[in-house]
């Protein structure tokens, strides 16, 4: 069981991406919606690798002709147009980087959307069993990690593969013998790339997944309730141990993927003097034999740097993105996820409810076979109160959170003015929901953009309102910036009480139809606790209320009272029929509620 009584659907219907569907094809689709770019990308780069086939001729002219013939008028327009042509391709190489980053860029932000709206639609069950720190690192540390591939990939495949073709096309007309010597050397690059890409890939994955265990630890000792805790209990030093391993760790692993590629680097480095050797030594020996020409010579010993340099680089390429395939499998492992909970096919709206709620025969299981939840059936009226009582972790959060299905039973039905719950839409049925937690959580903003939260249209006046309801419009406006005062990360530069009003004027501001109420009132003071219950159950009024108990003044004012006890109901009535039983309730009474002075 999950924390709170939540349980967990850790594997449930959640299919996790394998390294087989990561596949080059599977990449390529991330840039549909900009082949329009793409184009105009590879129509530069031709452009571009045109120009670059023209200064190695240049040469050729200069030496074969220029210099032998004394004719300044070539040798001067041979100059002019070695100044040009890099001008005119750098000019392209700008518009065509600005191309290929817009096109990354967007990349980047549709697989960080895409995840972020995948993450949106999992239910309750993901998110307790999965850590916040991870979320962070797979939407922002992972999609990041893939750019430089991205980028890669557009720009130095299309680019290097257009450089290749044209040269190996040049390389044939300037003299077919050195072409056949000069392409013979190419499958030599190729040898080292398989083993390269697996220790790489293996490399990256597991980096990959140590730094999400850093974002995950540094998320929980740095939020405020993890840093409290730290030095409650003296843990700094331990923390600072852990950390230190995680991040030597990294280092290690880094160091061992720049080593790898390093050597892949100079194997490949290596190659590409060969040839450059052999050309010199058949093609020196065919200018000594008058077969040739010196300016050929060295116009083709230039060709072959934009050769073997572009062959290498592709390959380059390969290795990166068989590194980055680990990656890859993560992020698209949380595109997959199939959300637990889901709008079904036809689902319609559901209208202004009157809040009627019905559980029959509800049973939930996190996973097959073990059960938080079994056969929980009761009925309860718009304008009554059900109380939920019993130990901790009998299931009563996750019974109460089925009515908002945050989470959905394994069998049986929740309803709603007799509407099966799952035949409508999630958004419409959570609209006529408000929940209040014992914990409430405010965001790191002003109190009215924490307000607003509930309601986007909210007027001022509005808010207000309710802030009055919940009796801390006053505490509000006494504040320096009065509605606009930033609250800190999780509302903490708040007490517990005044955390606990903004959160009711917030579910009053919602103006729902049924109430759901993890004992709302527990953080506040003996004062506050009489002015926020007065206002609840005016707003109680006509509205249906689930509410987990902790207090006797909740206990008493309940229309019914369950007691559920390892996931299911074993005693129902109001607070004297209980009594009478003298079974779990009339114990849990005198442990807990009986000792709680009412004011």
């Amino acid at each position: 069981m999950g924390p709170g009584g939540m349980g967990r659907l850790s594997d449930r219907n959640r299919p996790k991406a394998k390294l087989k569907d990561v596949s080059v094809k599977r990449i390529l689709r991330l840039f549909k919606g900009y082949w329009g770019q793409l184009l105009a990308i590879i129509g530069l780069a031709l452009f571009a690798a045109v120009i670059g086939l023209i200064p190695p001729l240049v040469m050729k002219e200069i030496i074969d002709k220029a210099i032998p013939q004394g004719n300044m008028k070539i040798l001067a327009g041979m100059a002019l147009l070695m100044i040009f042509l890099p001008v005119v391709s750098g000019v392209l190489g700008v518009w065509q980087n600005h191309l290929n980053t817009k096109v990354t860029q967007g990349v980047i932000r549709d697989l960080g959307q895409s995840l972020f709206h995948n993450l949106q639609r999992q239910s309750m069950a993901f998110f307790t069993d999965a850590r916040s720190g991870e979320i962070v690192q797979r939407i922002t540390g992972d999609v990041q990690a893939v750019q430089s591939v991205v980028t890669s990939l557009v720009v130095s495949s299309i680019t290097q593969i257009v450089i290749v073709v044209s040269t190996i096309g040049i390389l044939f007309a300037l003299d077919w013998k050195l072409a056949i010597i000069s392409v013979l050397i190419l499958p030599l690059f190729v040898l080292p790339v398989k083993k390269v890409s697996k220790v790489r890939k293996e490399l990256r994955t597991e980096t990959q997944k140590v730094r999400s265990d850093i974002t995950s630890q540094l998320s929980e000792n740095f939020g405020i309730s993890g840093a409290l805790l730290t030095r409650i209990f003296g843990r700094e030093k331990q923390q600072e141990i852990e950390f230190t391993a995680m991040n030597q760790k990294v280092m290690d692993l880094e160091l061992r993927l720049n080593l790898v590629g390093r050597w892949f680097g100079m194997a490949t480095s290596t190659l590409g003097p060969l040839g450059t050797a052999i050309i010199y030594m058949y093609g020196g020996y065919s200018v000594i034999s008058g077969s040739m020409t010196l300016g050929s010579i060295v116009a083709f010993a230039a060709y072959l740097g934009r050769l073997y340099m572009p062959v290498g680089m592709l390959l380059n390429l390969h290795v990166e993105v068989a590194t980055a395939l680990g990656v890859f499998q993560r992020i698209f492992e949380y595109q997959d996820m199939v959300p637990d909970v889901m709008d079904a096919e036809g689902a319609r709206p559901l209208g202004l409810v009157e809040g009627r709620v019905a559980y029959k025969q509800v049973s939930f299981a996190y996973k097959p076979g073990q059960y938080a939840l079994r056969d929980v059936t009761f009925e309860a009226q718009p304008g009554e109160m059900v109380a939920l009582v019993g130990p901790s972790g009998a299931g009563k959060s996750t019974l109460i959170g089925m009515i908002a299905r945050l989470y959905d039973s394994t069998s049986g039905v929740v309803e709603v003015d007799g509407v099966n719950v799952r035949d409508v839409q999630l958004a419409s049925l959570r609209a006529q929901i408000a929940y209040v937690t014992q914990e409430s959580f405010l965001f790191h903003a002003t109190i009215g953009d924490n307000l607003r939260f509930a309601r986007e249209d909210a007027t001022r006046e509005e808010m207000e309102a309710a802030c009055r309801q919940a009796y801390i419009h006053d505490f509000i406006v006494s504040l320096p910036e009065g509605y606009d005062t930033m609250v800190g990360e999780r509302g903490h530069r708040l007490s517990g009480g005044e955390r606990q009003r903004i959160a009711i004027a917030r579910a009053i501001l919602k103006r729902p139809r049924i109430l759901i109420l993890d004992e709302a009132t527990s953080h506040l003071d003996s004062e506050s606790e009489s002015y926020v219950q007065a206002a609840l159950e005016e707003l109680m009024q006509g509205r249906t209320t689930l509410v987990i108990a902790h207090r006797l003044s909740t206990v008493l004012a309940a229309d019914h009272i369950l007691v559920i006890e390892a996931g299911s109901v074993v005693e129902r009535g109001t607070h004297s029929e209980l009594l009478a039983l003298d079974g779990l309730y009339a114990r849990l009474y005198s442990t807990q509620f009986a000792s709680v002075t009412e004011e």
